[in-house]
């Protein structure tokens, strides 16, 4: 690159001073006011809809369940520790979200052994409570797990043929012997169309969905996995069955 320049002085023409919208005609002034204020009465007064919260300008999806207090640690305090992002209608979701009092938000990995352990218990809850309950999965593949983003990347193949949560309990029973092969053959044996999931699975196409997820556990103070949240408040670990049996009684009785 050179880094020479010339010193001689630049000689350029005059610019034209331009008069701004309102140095110009006053009648000019009087319409732009008339329409504004027209404008904003129509917004606020109640004849034009904003889009509501939860629903993107774009056209993105909509917000089904928001946590009103942000994100705790049941097992540190009451220090907030992060704001759960509200669930929306494109996650994925185990129950009836409009109708469960109690929604379990999970940070999870297929290769993590007590995630593994962590599973049978949100089941069960799953069982026990019914309605009452609703269980979203969100992805936080660890860094030291080699299979981590491969089985999520599996599981939203699965998900984009209508079988997320068959072929993630699968994953989760298989998860000592995660392989690219094994993902296939899952793909085979949950009835899946396996040349669509074989392209979904090479091209990466939801590796920024999974990145989202972990970026969005991050940011509730997700260090590790399994983490869930129940109402928002985290619990950290795979801790017993009546841990969270005694949180959902709590809550189902306020």
């Amino acid at each position: 690159m050179n880094d020479m320049h010339d010193d001689k002085p630049k000689h350029h023409a005059p610019r034209r001073k331009e008069k701004s919208f309102f140095e110009g005609d006053p009648r000019m002034l009087f319409a732009f006011g008339l329409v504004t204020g027209i404008a904003l009465t129509l917004i606020f007064g109640g004849g034009i809809s904003l889009p509501k919260a939860g629903v993107a300008a774009g056209g993105g999806e909509k917000v089904v369940r928001e946590f009103d207090a942000p994100a705790v640690d049941a097992g540190g305090g009451s220090a907030p520790v992060g704001t759960l992002a509200p669930v929306t209608a494109d996650e994925h979701i185990l129950g009836d979200i409009n109708k469960a009092k109690v929604v379990l938000v999970e940070y999870s990995d297929f290769e993590c052994p007590f995630c593994g352990r962590h599973h049978p218990t949100m089941q069960n809850v799953m069982d026990k409570y019914g309605d009452d309950i609703a269980w979203v999965w969100r992805h936080f593949p660890l860094s030291f797990h080699q299979e981590a983003i491969p089985s999520a990347l599996a599981s939203e193949c699965a998900a984009d043929q209508g079988k997320f949560w068959e072929y993630g309990d699968r994953l989760i029973e298989e998860q000592s012997n995660l392989t690219e092969d094994l993902y296939f053959e899952l793909a085979s044996e949950v009835g899946l169309d396996v040349n669509e999931f074989t392209d979904c699975y090479e091209s990466e196409k939801f590796a920024d969905d999974i990145s989202q997820d972990q970026s969005s556990g991050a940011a509730a103070g997700v260090q590790g996995t399994p983490a869930t949240f129940v109402n928002g408040q985290l619990i950290s670990g795979a801790v017993p069955e009546a841990t969270f049996e005694g949180i959902i009684d709590g809550i189902l009785a306020e």
